[in-house]
């Protein structure tokens, strides 16, 4: 039973069809006004936390920069990274904010002999736990005992499931687009195995609606099971 966690606030903008990426990876989905939004939230948390999946093709900044902010003002950056797989010429190695690479024990001793290692431990901080993949309660309660106590969950699909999976997502805030994707290999806002029958679905309240222009804002609680 996880002891105490941070605050954690999945963020995404997704299609009318749930779709936050297309098969190619393209995801420029949420307007100018969105972006804002996103980045007066990142420098509200103290961490902004994504899967390895995201870091490789979008390679984010994960900073507040869109908006007046300084070093201070951005969120401690997690990866979930749980095979090493972080590359070195990665933004989120960039001295603009701090960074911590979660990453599994039994990838360790492989991560720590390459020359990928001394490069990497220049720019980030790492957390080993876990054997084949990051143990995401231990991840929690490490980060809390940081000093982390209100996170941004930015995704990918994978990490999303995982999280909501493990009941460690208290809030979710959606841009939903006006536009429709489309495409069985198209990203969804959650990926993973999924439940099988739909009274097992992770529910949600809903506390907030508003527009921003076109786009359709929603805040919603998760209820805990």
């Amino acid at each position: 039973m996880i002891k105490m966690k941070p605050y954690v606030i999945l963020n995404a903008a997704m299609t009318l069809d749930g779709k936050i990426a297309t098969k190619t990876g393209s995801s420029e989905i949420s307007n100018e006004k969105d972006l804002i939004r996103v980045h007066e939230l990142r420098k509200e948390v103290d961490g902004i936390i994504v899967g390895i999946n995201t870091v490789i093709l979008d390679d984010p900044r994960l900073t507040a920069h869109k908006i007046e902010s300084t070093k201070k003002d951005n969120p401690i950056r997690i990866i979930v990274d749980s095979k090493g797989k972080t590359p070195i010429a990665s933004r989120i190695l960039k001295p603009d904010a701090e960074t911590i690479i979660a990453v599994a024990n039994n990838f360790k001793d492989e991560l720590i002999v390459t020359d990928r290692w001394e490069i990497l431990k220049k720019g980030a901080n790492f957390y080993f736990n876990g054997e084949k993949q990051v143990d995401l309660n231990d991840l929690m309660e490490y980060l809390y005992s940081k000093g982390i106590e209100k996170i941004m969950l930015e995704g990918g699909s994978t990490l999303n499931y995982s999280m909501i999976k493990e009941g460690l997502i208290d809030e979710i805030r959606i841009c939903i687009a006006p536009m429709i994707a489309g495409g069985i290999d198209s990203i969804s806002l959650f990926g993973g195995e999924g439940i099988e029958n739909m009274k097992n679905a992770f529910k949600l309240k809903l506390n907030k609606s508003y527009n921003l222009d076109e786009d359709l804002i929603l805040h919603y609680k998760v209820i805990k099971k």
